[in-house]
């Protein structure tokens, strides 16, 4: 979740979401930073507008989760934002292992 937060604060300030930012975001924040994660959210989020996944986001209603309704509009909001992207980018990382996996479908009918 934390990279997840480096990438959002990153993007909030304007600087590019780069393996070198996020990673400097993390040990500021006293993070033990794993580089292949760090490779992994950068890769995830190339391609990804974070701005119009914000407002995607924040604009589509909550499926209720689990009775918490009257909760404080504001925290749901950030909420969201945060789940938006931390979704995208594991939609990401699941397409790419998917990728991965039909690349060597076929291969155990090699060995009978």
């Amino acid at each position: 979740m934390e990279y997840v937060y480096a990438a959002l604060i990153l993007n909030e300030s304007g600087e590019e979401i780069n393996e070198d930012n996020v990673t400097a975001v993390l040990d500021a924040a006293g993070v033990d930073v794993e580089e292949s994660r760090v490779k992994a959210l950068v890769a995830a989020l190339e391609d990804v507008d974070i701005e119009e996944a914000v407002e995607t986001a924040a604009a589509a209603p909550a499926p209720a989760a689990g009775g918490a309704a009257g909760g404080e509009p504001a925290a749901a909001d950030e909420g969201e934002e945060e789940e938006e992207a931390e979704e995208e980018a594991e939609e990401e990382a699941d397409e790419e292992e998917e990728d991965e996996e039909a690349s060597g479908e076929g291969l155990g009918n090699l060995f009978g």
